[in-house]
């Protein structure tokens, strides 16, 4: 076991940069994004803290200060992706950089940073960021909850940016629904959001802040459990739509609410019951889409495809719900998964039980072979026994 720690560690190295923070992969992606160097900051901070610090301080400086539709940037709001070299730029022509279409960057800017600070007691850090946790957490509220309704939506600006601009992401509508978009696992965000902000602003003192950021976490976490709830399926649905319908596909998001606490006690067994569903699970870990829903596809992107850091949010979720045995059989899945390829790619296909290195040259989709929240996911389960 120690020969895999120890070679993870040299993938999270390859992607270390000066300053501290992590690329987010290679070849592809190997700049900073505010999602993935966030998730894999949280994955790191038991052994290195300083990845997170180093991340919260970049990102901060690159925080949203105006609004501009072509860069979908608003104050407050933490950036989706970052490219410092003009060539890099060119590529991505009707996109202004630093790019902000991502919801979910910002609630977990402060998720990490509440993360940072009860683990290592740096309260420098907190007084040098306040500003910008203060501001992302006004982001959140204001400009992510347009319609006041106490989540956090997304619906592009910029024409040509992120259709969908949660963590399955991309330009056109793969997960067919209609904006403005609540995504399940966003939702679960920004309770924990709330509650990181709500501690953070009591360390400084600010308890009537604190208090009104606690009953958000509470009402939203509320809502949660009742509109995104299917009774018919005992699972929550993967989003609202502009509309306030639900899109009620089976997928591996809602695993990540029990990462985030924000299911309701009696909803826990059915949500775990569901998610190890022979249609949801394989022995390489927890497809993004359910094999039983009439648009999956085992090499789609966001729509059967195994993505590492998925099943370390739900991996984390299970831990700290006590399920430690559902939560080893996704450790040994990914482990199971590395032994078989010599690595943790950004994403893999499993068809028919069988495991597919998608980072290889022709495949169907396109798989990084180093990616940051993979290696580093799979290091923070291995290190914990």
């Amino acid at each position: 076991m120690e020969a895999v720690r120890a070679r993870l560690r040299e993938d999270l190295n390859q992607l270390r940069t000066p300053q501290g923070y992590l690329l987010a992969g290679k070849p592809r992606y190997a700049t900073l994004f505010g999602r993935d160097s966030l998730i894999a900051s949280w994955q790191t901070l038991s052994f290195d803290p300083s990845i997170a610090a180093a991340t919260l301080r970049i990102l901060a400086t690159l925080q949203g200060r105006r609004v501009d539709g072509t860069s979908e940037e608003e104050p407050g709001k933490i950036l989706h992706e970052q490219r410092f070299d003009p060539d890099a730029q060119r590529e991505l022509a009707d996109w202004k950089f630093p790019y902000y279409g991502s919801v979910d960057s910002t609630p977990l800017f402060l998720i990490v940073a509440d993360a940072y600070v009860e683990s290592t007691g740096d309260a420098s850090l907190l007084e040098e960021l306040w500003d910008s946790f203060d501001a992302a957490y006004r982001w959140m509220i204001e400009f992510g909850d347009r319609d006041a309704d106490g989540y956090v939506e997304y619906e592009r600006r910029n024409p040509h940016g992120l259709f969908h601009q949660g963590w399955k992401d991309g330009s056109e509508d793969h997960l067919r629904i209609e904006p403005p978009v609540a995504m399940v696992e966003v939702q679960g965000y920004a309770v924990a959001a709330h509650r990181a902000y709500a501690r953070l602003a009591r360390r400084r003192g600010a308890s009537t802040t604190a208090d009104r950021a606690e009953a958000a976490a509470a009402k939203t976490r509320e809502a949660l459990n009742r509109d995104f709830w299917v009774p018919e399926r005992q699972f929550f649905a993967l989003a609202l739509n502009g509309s306030k319908r639900p899109r009620e596909a089976i997928t591996s998001n809602p695993g990540h609410l029990l990462a985030m606490d924000a299911v309701a006690p009696d909803r826990v067994t059915p949500l775990v019951e569901r998610l190890f569903e022979p249609d949801l699970w394989t022995p390489y870990g927890i497809r993004t889409h359910a094999s039983s829903e009439p648009d999956f596809d085992p090499y789609g992107y966001h729509t059967g495809t195994v993505w590492p850091h998925d099943n370390w949010f739900i991996y984390k979720g299970l831990r700290s719900h006590g399920r430690e045995s559902e939560a080893l059989r996704i450790r040994d899945a990914l482990l199971r998964t590395w032994q078989e390829l010599g690595k943790i790619p950004e994403l893999y296909a499993v068809v028919d039980g069988v495991l597919e290195d998608l980072s290889r040259p022709g495949s169907r989709t396109r798989s990084n072979p180093l990616q940051a929240w993979s290696s580093a996911g799979l290091l923070d389960m291995l290190s914990e026994g």
